[in-house]
């Protein structure tokens, strides 16, 4: 069933987000409205909403979001999915890699 599932492009069962997860930090672009559809999908509560959005970085915003809020995969396939359209080149880039 490999890449048939959201996020399902990889290796086995790795996951896109943590299969790019360095690149991702380092090269997504405008994190703002990524982080405001994960509120306004229940992905985030306000409190990890502000948390992140007080980092001074867009790299510490995803590193953060990644590392402690992105735990389970239907929360990876949800930011994956918002990917798809806030950073389309991006994510096309990767997913040719």
């Amino acid at each position: 069933m490999q890449g048939s599932e959201p996020g399902g492009p990889g290796l086995g069962n790795t996951h896109f987000v943590d299969k790019h997860r360095r690149e991702l930090i380092n090269r997504v672009g405008n994190i703002g409205p990524i982080l405001d559809e994960l509120l306004d999908q229940e992905v985030l509560d306000n409190e990890a909403y502000n948390k992140i959005n007080a980092l001074p970085t867009n790299q510490e915003k995803v590193r953060e979001l990644c590392t402690k809020y992105l735990n389970a995969r239907m929360t990876k396939d949800i930011f994956y999915i918002i990917l798809k359209k806030k950073e389309k080149f991006l994510i096309e880039e990767l997913e040719g890699n």
